[in-house]
């Protein structure tokens, strides 16, 4: 893991080789209250064939939620498409990019992309310490879609999240929601553990196997249960239902939160024995892994009981505030 050197001002010391205290709290304020944005005249598609698409299908874009350590610069993931069966990819045809947050007054126009053939586009952008809203723009038919940027300082504390299973009832809400059957249940006290961490400061961090493709229907449900809607990291890779690579996408994932943007993730809850084991793999202690469900105690977690009401009303309200804040 890589170190970091710095540090504290206690008592005017300055004490190297010990980890990061982060300088700020994640400040979620502005993303969550941007003002409207002024959409670009409607200019058409590029491709006859894509104005057919656009008419047929209804869309179903999303963005990579993004991370990263101050200074550095992050890349900014859009991908394009239309019905939530086929995703039929919106190919060669240009999006506007556009950014909001930290102390910023309005939005920043970020540039002009083109889509390759797999309907992506990857913007560039290096911003200041803060939590930024994404907005990206279909020049052809002004269909919108969001996501968020995190730009953090070193030594950041976190918790993380599994989603299905762990936040949900069980592994298949998902899917359910995903068709529309209904709004996937959360196991009692889930959302209010969720906020608890954010009122104390922590960074929030959601960590599914979901495949990509499922984003623009997964971010409704935050919004059901009032529940931050980022930092939100699903698998990129998979064209199924249920992805193969879970534990490996997983453990990279973890690695290159602590190693790579060096959050310090105080806590980890997830559900299933591919949760336990990324979380292993990755370096997150077990006494800091907290698993619900049939796997609860498995390979020296802790177990959460079967909803989390007295894992709220116990562990996460004697949690301390974030360093941060003190």
């Amino acid at each position: 893991m890589k170190q970091h050197l710095i540090a504290f001002t206690t008592c005017g010391l300055l004490v190297a080789g010990a980890p990061a205290l982060a300088d700020s709290c994640p400040d979620y304020t502005a993303p969550l209250s941007a003002p409207a944005l002024e959409l670009p005249d409607r200019e058409g598609f590029r491709h006859f064939g894509n104005t057919l698409l656009s008419g047929i299908y209804r869309p179903q874009h999303m963005i990579h939620d993004a991370i990263v350590a101050a200074g550095n610069d992050a890349t900014l993931i859009g991908k394009f498409d239309y019905d939530p069966v086929l995703h039929r990819d919106l190919e060669d045809e240009n999006i506007r990019v556009y950014l909001y947050g930290g102390d910023m007054t309005d939005w920043q126009y970020l540039g002009r992309y083109r889509t390759d053939s797999d309907g992506k586009i990857y913007v560039p952008v290096n911003k200041a310490v803060g939590e930024y809203r994404v907005r990206m723009v279909v020049e052809g038919d002004l269909t919108t879609v969001d996501g968020y940027l995190s730009v953090v300082d070193p030594g950041r504390q976190a918790v993380l999240f599994d989603i299905d299973g762990t936040l949900t009832l069980n592994d298949f809400e998902a899917y359910a929601d995903y068709v529309g059957i209904k709004t996937a249940q959360t196991h009692a006290y889930a959302p209010e553990t969720v906020e608890a961490y954010r009122d104390k400061g922590y960074q929030i961090l959601y960590l599914t196997a979901r495949p990509y493709w499922v984003t623009s229907d997964a971010r409704p449900w935050f919004d059901h249960y009032d529940l931050l809607p980022w930092h939100y990291h699903s698998n990129p890779y998979g064209d199924g239902p249920i992805p193969p690579n879970t534990l490996s996408f997983k453990t990279d994932y973890v690695r290159y939160l602590k190693d790579t943007v060096g959050l310090d993730i105080i806590r980890a809850y997830g559900n299933a024995d591919t949760d336990i084991s990324a979380y292993a793999a990755a370096g997150i202690a077990k006494t800091d892994t907290w698993i619900i469900g049939r796997h609860a105690g498995e390979d020296g977690t802790q177990a959460i009981g079967d909803d989390y009401s007295y894992h709220f009303s116990t562990v996460v309200a004697n949690t301390p505030e974030a360093a941060c804040r003190r």
